[in-house]
């Protein structure tokens, strides 16, 4: 294919994108000449475009890095590649107003076109998201979701070298500010130029809808608040979330804590994530009821699920956020130091929230309260409601929203540190980590390991070791003592 018809079809892409008129043609084959240091075009006339845009993006990369007008290293291709792909993208304005149309059809319509859009020009990493390993694993709580991340690009020796020489600078704050629409993007901040956000009004006050670029399921949304303000869990936080589902009655949206240890990675920026996806908490049952004293009307219970969970169900949403404002300020008070629950430390520190998420249940609403304690001690430093030392060597980071859920998000180690332990069990010449052997050598006194099972088996053990991992993020245990302490603070609401 020449690059004559390489540029024409990208610019019928542009085109059918909605940004620009077939008037623009000519002006936009130029622009992307110019861009990637070629003289001339042949006319081509225009076609139906047999090639995806990622395919014909990369041509235009690869010409781009021939003729020297991009460097060949990883930041330098992002934010070429990130400035190409603009041209796919129609501005905000016009995105919002798009967006509009198709939700006044309906909501599904409007993030269908929305994420179409960002997948077609290469803001959500779809090839990069494909690397990820995925895979279910059976537990007494239901199949939980395993995935071994290795979308995020490895960066190589040169560029944390140029990163750490980089000059300093505080624009935009964070990810998630919205200065990061249309932002070039540098050495140590990534490339935003293809980047679009809808905007929202959620009771008075401006947010931003957006997708994950590098997601970790289905439709992996962001809903942040255009103030960039610290994380907090308040009354209005179930507002905003039970809002939000009366937008997108078809996304579930949930709310990482606002406590280190406890907290997501971003705590310094007020965000939601979404998307339409079902989490095997969600169809986790309710095992035990129990009646609200002020809320009379409203199912709530407690879930069968290795963290400690209360639901709420009404067709009131607003029953729900007083019901969930009532239980967040009993909880934030809260100590039984039988079961080492404190809310407090002396100095007054709190130690005490919840990680919520909301979703339709057809005419209800419903609402997951998890509740989450960041204290630690001598015994356990990492947090007493953490991943414990004997399964780190599989998850030692923070417990988050998503993995509360059930879904495992494991660091890319992993990867080849389980084909290494694959090769310790069949008897083969390894190089297992040594923080792997003993859980390995239990591993081979359980089971007789074949070539065809293997796999399988450390598969379905990485899958009981994160059900125990959630486990020691619960503040109740499943023991007798721990559900009886449970229902003691059940009791009091």
């Amino acid at each position: 294919m020449s690059m004559s018809q390489t540029i024409t079809d990208f610019v019928t892409l542009a085109i059918q994108a909605g940004g620009w008129m077939d008037l623009d043609r000519l002006y936009l084959q130029n622009r992307i000449l110019g861009m990637i240091g070629a003289e001339s075009i042949e006319t081509v006339a225009p076609q139906v475009v047999s090639k995806s845009s990622l395919e014909l993006l990369d041509e235009l990369v690869s010409e781009a890095v021939k003729n020297g007008a991009v460097e060949n290293d990883v930041s330098a291709r992002e934010i070429f590649e990130a400035q190409l792909m603009d041209f796919l993208t129609p501005p905000p304005s016009v995105v919002n107003a798009l967006f509009a149309q198709y939700y006044e059809k309906d909501p599904a319509a409007a993030t269908d076109y929305f994420y179409k859009l960002s997948k077609e020009n290469d803001y959500i990493k779809t090839r990069a998201i494909a690397k990820n390993i995925l895979f279910p694993a059976k537990t007494e709580y239901g199949d939980l979701e395993i995935t071994i991340n290795l979308s995020r690009p490895e960066k190589d020796p040169k560029q944390i070298a140029a990163e750490r020489q980089a000059v300093k600078v505080d624009y935009p704050k964070c990810l998630l500010c919205m200065e990061n629409e249309g932002y070039k993007g540098r050495i140590d901040h990534p490339a935003r130029t293809n980047h679009r956000i809808i905007r929202m009004n959620l009771d008075g006050e401006s947010w931003g809808f957006q997708y994950s670029p590098y997601a970790y399921y289905n439709e992996h949304a962001i809903i942040l608040s255009e103030e960039h303000r610290p994380m907090v869990i308040s009354k209005d936080t179930f507002r905003r979330l039970l809002k939000i589902t009366e937008v997108l009655p078809h996304y579930f949206v949930g709310s990482n804590a606002d406590l280190p240890i406890v907290g997501g990675s971003i705590l310094s920026h007020d965000h939601y994530q979404a998307g339409r996806h079902v989490f095997p908490m969600e169809k986790a049952d309710i095992e035990y009821y129990f009646e609200l004293k002020e809320f009379p009307l409203m199912n709530a219970g407690i879930v069968k699920w290795p963290m400690s969970v209360i639901r709420l169900q009404s067709p009131k949403s607003e029953d729900l956020i007083e019901a969930a404002a009532y239980i967040l300020e009993k909880w934030r008070h809260y100590s039984d130091e039988d079961v080492s629950i404190q809310a407090f430390s002396e100095d007054g520190t709190p130690h005490h929230t919840v990680t919520p998420i909301a979703r339709r249940k057809g005419p209800l609403f419903e609402l997951d309260l998890v509740l989450r304690d960041n204290n630690v001690t001598a015994e356990y430093p990492d947090g007493i409601f953490h991943p414990h030392q004997d399964v780190q060597h599989i998850k030692k980071e923070n417990i988050g929203l998503i993995e509360v859920m059930g879904l495992a998000v494991l660091p890319p180690r992993l990867n080849e540190e389980l084909h290494e332990v694959e090769k310790y069990v069949l008897e083969q010449d390894h190089q297992i980590a040594d923080y792997h052997k003993l859980w390995a050598d239990q591993m081979k006194e359980k089971y007789t390991f074949d070539d065809q099972n293997a796999k399988d088996i450390i598969q379905t053990e990485v899958g009981q070791i994160f059900a125990r991992v959630l486990a020691d993020a619960g503040v109740y245990k499943r023991t007798i003592e721990g559900q009886a302490a449970f229902k003691r603070f059940i009791d009091i609401l």
